[in-house]
């Protein structure tokens, strides 16, 4: 049960219903963690404003999602695991690559040095090295690609703290987390 109230539509105000219908109209749903962030019309426009600019940039969907998959595991939010584990599907990653995101790698090589430098950004706060920062260049990701990576990375953590802080119930199938390595 969650720990934050969630806006149905039926308790929504005019703004926030205006919001919940154009999100029903792009995802054919409006995901409970968007109904926990509409307690806050500003907060909400915020979040979908900075998801709408960060999902035009450079960087493909499945590299987008393998970002997010692999931060929901590192900081163990259940509902945006199974949120992007949905999402990742429909983007067409497979059950191996995302165990791989999960595990902060990839299949793909390229991707494997972006799903790796976004757990180091996670890890490290954004302190990163100067190696890793090379490695992902060496890559084949340009600096507009590593803005839009640490875009992502902040906009994954924002989800992940909203999950586990407002323990919003689940919609999606639900996936578990897996045990922290020792």
């Amino acid at each position: 049960m969650a720990r934050i109230n969630i806006v149905t539509h039926e308790t929504a105000n005019a703004d926030q219903k205006a919001l919940f219908d154009a999100i029903q109209s792009q995802l054919g749903m409006v995901p409970n963690f968007l109904k926990v962030f509409a307690n806050s019309t500003e907060a909400l426009k915020a979040f979908l404003g900075l998801h709408g600019i960060a999902n035009g940039g450079h960087l493909d969907l499945q590299t987008r999602e393998r970002i997010a998959l692999t931060l929901a595991q590192q900081n163990a939010c259940q509902y945006c695991l199974s949120a992007h584990t949905a999402i990742g599907r429909k983007a067409g990653l497979n059950g191996a690559e995302i165990e791989a995101n999960r595990a902060g790698t990839s299949q793909d090589a390229k991707a494997a040095a972006a799903v790796k430098f976004a757990r180091a950004l996670a890890t490290h706060s954004g302190d990163v090295t100067n190696a890793e920062l090379a490695e992902v260049r060496a890559a084949g990701y340009a600096d507009a690609e590593i803005v839009e990576m640490i875009t992502h990375v902040g906009m994954n953590i924002l989800t992940n703290i909203l999950g586990k802080a407002s323990q919003v119930d689940i919609d999606f199938p639900k996936v578990e987390l897996k045990a922290a390595a020792a």
